[in-house]
């Protein structure tokens, strides 16, 4: 069976890899070429709302799914007009990728957000500004990621060098939670409407990008994972939903904050690969394909450190007890996602200290 994905970095590559066991093969789609997924599957190189290059990308593919949240909402819709099944639902995408529609989705279903204002002018920012308060964030509505396209306001000096800065994109100002941590969750919905979710982590984020993420959560009570649960059932029914989803929420006074949802396979739920029965990437491919969903139990306690710009040697990494080390195959580069290493220990105390010896060893700057 051949699964054509949208993308083909280290999340599809992650996904070739969880599916190759189960004799599944795979064609990628991306307009870079050599990227990190051509090395467990064929690539086509192409733009991704090209109707020629769709065209040849879904031809003889069982079934079609993606990497990124920022597939072409047209291309997706248009792979279904060529008779083939993409999944998750391209409503998913055109959820995901607005982050006013997002909000207001939320909303809908009775999930907590921070409060939210539409901006299109200066005028309407200072409008926002007034009706949300500061400090706040204003962020593209679209293609923001990893800290890009945003602007932090503690200030009204502020707003001017802001709008400035992100000007000619429709925005959105969303008020600061002084929230304790940030948790995320991640939920698989099957093919029949069958449920299932990791246990929420905690994510340390610097400068707008995931730097570690400890799993499960410290001090995870049951109704935290009961409340995030239940906010990941509405979202995974109402939308339909097949696949894995990640949903991201701030943590204040005890409750959860919906911050945003990825519509695919997510970076902090990578611990999964050896940290759990069944990987969120084995987890998608089994929902998306109609197979009974794996089990989500945690084998202990596992951390996941991002890789960023470099990569420290193989040999230095792997002298640790209970470490594993995945390399993208991507040229270094600042700012960027090339590897991550999971840590996994019987206990906390023994995960901790292992993420205590890699820091003071400055292994890995996180």
């Amino acid at each position: 069976m051949k699964i054509g994905i949208m993308g083909a970095g280290q999340l599809g590559r992650m996904l070739g890899l969880a599916g190759i066991p189960l004799g599944l093969t795979f064609r990628f789609l991306d307009p870079a070429p050599n990227a990190p997924a051509s090395a467990v599957g064929e690539q086509i190189v192409g733009e991704y709302d090209d109707p020629h290059v769709l065209e040849r990308f879904a031809d003889d593919l069982s079934l079609i799914t993606y990497e990124f949240e920022n597939v072409p909402m047209e291309s997706a819709c248009r792979l279904e007009a060529l008779g083939k099944l993409v999944l998750p639902p391209p409503i998913a995408l055109e959820t995901a990728q607005d982050r006013l529609i997002e909000k207001q989705f939320f909303r809908s279903q009775g999930i907590p957000t921070p409060p939210f204002h539409p901006v299109t002018s200066y005028e309407e920012l200072r409008e926002a500004v007034r009706t949300v308060g500061l400090p706040a964030v204003l962020k593209t509505r679209r293609f923001g990621y990893d800290g890009k396209g945003q602007v932090v306001l503690q200030t009204e000096a502020e707003l001017v060098p802001a709008w400035e800065a992100l000007e000619g994109s429709p925005l959105i100002l969303e008020g600061y939670i002084p929230f304790q941590r940030e948790l995320s969750l991640i939920a698989v919905r099957g093919l029949q409407g069958e449920l299932a979710f990791y246990p929420l982590v905690e994510n340390h984020h610097r400068e707008g990008i995931l730097r570690l993420t400890l799993a499960p959560a410290p001090n995870l009570s049951q109704s935290l994972q009961q409340e995030a649960e239940e906010y990941g059932r509405r979202v995974l029914t109402e939308l339909n939903y097949v696949g894995v989803l990640a949903i991201e929420f701030f943590e204040k006074e005890g409750h959860l904050i919906a911050n945003e949802m990825a519509p695919r396979v997510h970076n902090s739920g990578h611990w999964s690969i050896e940290g759990a029965t069944t990987s969120q990437f084995e987890n998608h491919l089994r929902a998306i394909l109609g197979y009974p969903l794996g089990m989500t139990t945690p084998r202990g306690h596992s951390a996941m450190i991002n890789l960023i710009g470099s990569w420290p040697s193989p040999e230095t990494v792997l002298a640790f007890e209970g470490a594993h080390l995945h390399l993208y195959g991507k040229p270094p580069r600042p700012r960027r996602k090339v590897g991550h290493i999971t840590l996994t220990a019987e206990t906390i105390e023994g995960r901790d200290a292992l993420v205590e010896e890699i820091r003071q060893q400055h292994i890995v700057d996180f």
